[in-house]
C-alpha cells in the first residue's frame, strides 16, 4: 500500500465527471487499499478517486463501524434533509456550513470484484456518502453553499476539533 497525493481545487480533474468502471481486475484492490491508506493518513472519513487524480467512479469511506469501497455508486433512495458542516481534503483550510443533504440514503454500486452491493446510510454516514458521490460528478461542497458567508477558513488545530467535517 502507498499514500497517494491528494489534489486540490486548482486541478481540473476535480470538476469532471469520472468514468464508470467496466473492467474489474486485481489492480482495483491495490487502488482501494491505497485510497484507504491515503484517507487515514490525512485524517479523512472519505476519499473519491478523482481526489488522487484518478478519474474513475470509486470512493472509499469509513466511519465508526462502517467501512466501504463503492464502484459506480448511485443514490437510489434519499429521504429527509439535514443541514451540516463539511470540509474536504481537496479544499484544505476551509469548511462549509449549512450544507443541505438527505438525512437517509440508499446507495447501490459494485464492490472491488464487480459484484452488486447496496449501502444504506443515515445521519453522518449518509452525508459522507453523498459528499463522495458528488466528487465523482465533479461537484464540490463549495457548489452547495447557499451564501458566500457559509464558507469559513479554519486553522489546522481547529480542524481537529471540528466534530462534523466530511473529508
Amino acid at each position: 500500500m502507498s499514500i497517494r497525493k491528494i489534489i486540490t481545487t486548482e486541478n481540473p480533474i476535480l470538476r469532471r465527471k469520472a468514468k464508470k468502471v467496466h473492467r474489474f481486475d486485481p489492480s482495483l484492490q491495490k487502488l482501494v487499499d491505497d485510497m484507504f491508506e491515503t484517507m487515514y493518513a490525512a485524517n479523512g472519513v472519505g476519499l473519491a478517486a478523482p481526489q488522487i487524480a484518478q478519474s474513475i467512479r470509486v470512493f472509499v469511506a469509513a466511519y465508526e463501524d462502517h467501512k466501504v469501497a463503492v464502484f459506480n455508486p448511485e443514490i437510489v433512495k434519499a429521504e429527509g434533509e439535514e443541514v451540516g458542516t463539511e470540509g474536504c481534503l481537496s479544499i484544505p483550510g476551509y469548511v462549509g456550513e449549512n450544507i443541505r443533504r438527505a438525512s437517509k440514503v440508499l446507495v447501490k454500486g459494485q464492490d472491488v470484484r464487480g459484484k452488486p452491493i447496496r449501502v444504506p446510510a443515515e445521519g453522518w454516514f449518509a452525508r459522507v456518502l453523498q459528499h463522495e458521490i458528488d466528487h465523482l460528478d465533479g461537484v464540490l461542497f463549495l457548489d452547495r453553499l447557499d451564501r458566500p458567508e457559509d464558507l469559513r477558513e479554519v486553522r489546522a488545530d481547529e480542524l481537529e476539533e471540528e466534530a462534523a467535517v466530511v473529508e
